[in-house]
């Protein structure tokens, strides 16, 4: 593990430098070798899938940190999470998008704007697809949006080391739905286990224009801190609470302090919910479920930052906030 001074804006009027754990490029020469007299190549690629298809775990695996939230629980990425692989090819960054699918609700349909809005311009897409689940009409109109991105599109066959996998019929699917991608750049993988990801990335090297690295090598994301911080504890709240809520909560950052000349970074942040009556669910008995979600996201959050951590963590209700232009606009901001 190395260390990096990065400057990152906690406010629009505040920038601080922080010290932000890093690891070395994804290692690829095990598997494949890189050819020297190859010239770099860079690409953006958007990552594009149904929910749970596994796109958040393949930008993780790929990127070989957290980047992005992943849980059990649909739906869980809301805005485009920008993940940075380095390799000895170039440079892949992917933005991992909401899962696309069928809702009239206010709040997936803004999530389904994020998605198309990132296919605009990109330089290559990674589709992936759940290979436990027979590709139905919601598919086809996943694969729909990538009609006219063949000759850019990468497919990545997914959760095939379980049991109920059945990539054929997958296989079949996309032949039908997009029959000019080749079948050379179609694979079969686990992102969980980390199985068949490097032939992806190689996959999408072939097909990457030739160019510099965009950042610096060492980063694996471009995520300021506030956002961070928000995507942590919210992952680590949604992963303990069930049913409707964990679509309920959003998390706010209040205030961000540097105390004890930079060695300590003090947080105070909101989990916000709809109703009165799922605050107490979310604090809990005696305060253990509040307790509980802090002091996962501080074991997380100093696994990503160098300072010690202090959150003061709390939760408010803002309600009916999915239904309010004015929070989903803060939240998710409209595409264009």
């Amino acid at each position: 593990m190395i260390s990096k001074t990065a400057v990152v804006s906690t406010d629009s009027n505040t920038v601080y430098s922080l010290e932000i754990s890093c690891y070395n490029s994804r290692n690829m020469s095990d598997e494949i070798k890189s050819n020297e007299n190859e010239p770099l190549r860079t690409a953006v690629v958007a990552i594009i899938g149904r929910p749970s298809a596994g796109k958040s775990t393949f930008l993780n695996t790929a990127c070989q940190e957290p980047v992005s939230i992943v849980s059990p629980i649909p739906q869980t990425t809301r805005n485009a999470i920008k993940g940075i692989v380095n390799t000895s090819f170039g440079q892949l960054i992917f933005i991992d998008t909401p899962g696309y699918h069928d809702s009239e609700k206010k709040l997936n349909l803004r999530l389904r704007n994020v998605t198309e809005s990132q296919l605009e311009g990109i330089d290559c897409v990674l589709y992936v697809i759940d290979s436990t689940r027979a590709p139905g009409e919601e598919e086809a109109k996943t694969a729909s949006l990538l009609k006219e991105l063949q000759a850019k599109t990468v497919v990545a066959i997914n959760k095939c080391d379980l049991p109920s996998s059945r990539p054929l019929p997958v296989r079949q699917f996309v032949s039908e739905q997009l029959p000019n991608i080749p079948g050379n750049r179609i694979f079969e993988m686990s992102a969980e286990k980390d199985t068949g990801i490097n032939e992806v990335l190689k996959a999408l090297y072939d097909i990457s224009p030739e160019g510099e690295p965009v950042y610096d090598e060492e980063l694996y994301t471009d995520q300021d801190l506030t956002f961070r911080v928000c995507e942590v504890i919210r992952g680590e709240a949604i992963n303990r609470l069930q049913d409707e809520i964990p679509h309920a909560v959003y998390v706010e950052v209040a205030d961000v302090e540097h105390r004890n000349e930079g060695k300590k970074l003090w947080i105070r942040a909101f989990l916000c919910v709809e109703r009165e009556s799922q605050k107490g669910i979310v604090i809990g008995k005696g305060a253990s479920k509040i307790k509980e979600i802090r002091t996962a996201a501080v074991r997380k959050l100093s696994e990503i930052y160098i300072q010690k951590i202090d959150l003061d963590l709390q939760v408010k209700v803002d309600k009916n906030w999915r239904q309010r232009d004015y929070t989903l606009n803060r939240l998710i901001p409209q595409q264009k």
